[in-house]
């Protein structure tokens, strides 16, 4: 009888949902990341690339999809198996040293990215008529109380929702309706001579692969005690993520190409708000500028929440103070310091910088600089500090690394030959 009673049980749909609802509590890190990467700095080189090439770039944020998830899926892998988060590994197995190289590019990373998070706040309030001397604080304001609740849970939710204001930008690229023509035909025309191309496709690899994504979602892995049965549902999530991040990015340069392209190479975009030129003729004036103003401000709070966290995380590895989102912030006064620290810091320096284009550029240039480091720690640490049967190995292994090397090389190319 106790036997029928647990077949019945285990068939009933209390039990079915079970699987299913512990997936969808999984899920969050990945998603939440690359939402975040398609930020501020995203949006912009995206723009830029679509008002100067057209739809010729539109091929490498696509072609990029892979290997973000590969490197993503090194991250979770990482911080399932050891329980650890980036930059503590790295200060186990490379020294002290070395974990203090990996958080300065952090930080030089996290504080690029959040110039460029508060300098879009502005501009879509200066778009209202609102000055940055209200929107600043506002967001300052509303970043510090969303990490000040004390619950790593919390902030995910909160952050995610924010988040799906992203897909905004998709309604734009069905009110584009881009010539199919087009994009075959700029496919085919990549002016790879030309260093203005070369620089914009490094700064868009650079706005792909951010140091603090893979700092954050190890660490978020970690704090949000993921286990190694969570793995597959976790790479399901990153793997989503991975193709929604390039796709909103996409629909940004599609948007740009189709409404802004007119002065060819040389065109150039002055300011953020401009990107919302290219909404109002397809979506009218108001709607046009609100679908703008959701998307970046939410793809703006989100990369700032991560990209600071991301930082209090990693210097807290390499430090050894208490880091974690389920600490009260009397409780771990470094760690909700360093988020207040970069978030206050960045905030008051864009209240003095003017809002321009190539900045913001730059930054992503940057992160592709910093590529090769980055992911080169990656790699020692997924082939040394992984259990054996977890750790990649063979073609995949080799695939990796091949498909990283080719694109931080055109990366660090891209961004010399734009330069020089």
């Amino acid at each position: 009888m106790g036997v029928l009673v647990m077949s019945a049980n285990a068939g009933s749909p209390a039990v079915r949902l079970r699987p299913l609802m512990r997936t969808v509590a999984v899920w969050g890190p990945g998603l939440l990341v690359m939402l975040a990467d398609s930020d501020a700095g995203n949006v912009v080189t995206a723009a830029q690339s679509g008002v100067q090439w057209g739809y010729r770039l539109l091929p490498l944020l696509l072609l990029l999809v892979p290997m973000l998830y590969m490197v993503q899926e090194l991250t979770v892998r990482l911080g399932v198996h050891t329980g650890r988060g980036h930059g503590e590994l790295i200060r186990e197995r490379f020294g002290l040293g070395w974990a203090g190289v990996s958080t300065i590019g952090l930080a030089a990373a996290t504080i690029g990215s959040l110039i460029t998070e508060f300098t879009a706040v502005a501009a879509v309030g200066e778009l209202y008529g609102v000055s940055r001397a209200v929107t600043l604080p506002l967001a300052v304001a509303a970043l510090l109380a969303v990490v000040g609740s004390g619950s790593y849970r919390r902030v995910e939710r909160v952050a995610l929702v924010i988040g799906m204001f992203e897909l905004a930008f998709f309604a734009v690229v069905w009110a584009a309706h881009p010539s199919l023509a087009s994009l075959a035909r700029d496919a085919a025309d990549l002016p790879l001579g030309n260093a203005g191309f070369l620089y914009l496709g490094a700064a868009l690899i650079g706005a792909t692969f951010n140091p603090w994504m893979i700092f954050y979602q190890q660490s978020a892995s970690v704090d949000k005690k993921l286990a190694v049965a969570d793995l597959g549902s976790a790479r399901w999530d990153t793997g989503i993520g991975a193709v929604l991040t390039q796709c909103v990015t996409g629909a940004v340069l599609v948007a740009a190409a189709t409404t802004l392209a007119k002065g060819g190479a040389n065109a150039s975009l002055s300011s953020v708000g401009e990107i919302s030129d290219a909404l109002t003729p397809l979506l009218g004036e108001n709607a046009g500028r609100l679908v703008f103003s959701l998307g970046v401000l939410g793809a703006s709070l989100v990369a700032a929440i991560v990209s600071s966290l991301a930082l209090a995380w990693g210097a807290g590895e390499v430090a050894g103070y208490r880091r974690s989102l389920e600490f009260r912030p009397f409780d771990a006064g470094w760690f909700y310091g360093v988020y207040g620290a970069a978030v206050v810091g960045s905030a008051i320096l864009v209240w003095f910088v003017p809002d321009l284009v190539w900045l913001t550029i730059a930054v992503q240039v940057l992160n592709a600089f910093l590529m090769p480091l980055v992911i080169g720690f990656l790699v020692a640490l997924a082939v040394t500090a992984l259990p054996d049967a977890a750790r990649p190995r063979g073609w995949y292994l080799w695939l990796i690394v091949g498909i990283s090397a080719i694109v931080s090389a055109f990366g660090v190319y891209g961004g010399i030959s734009g330069i020089v």
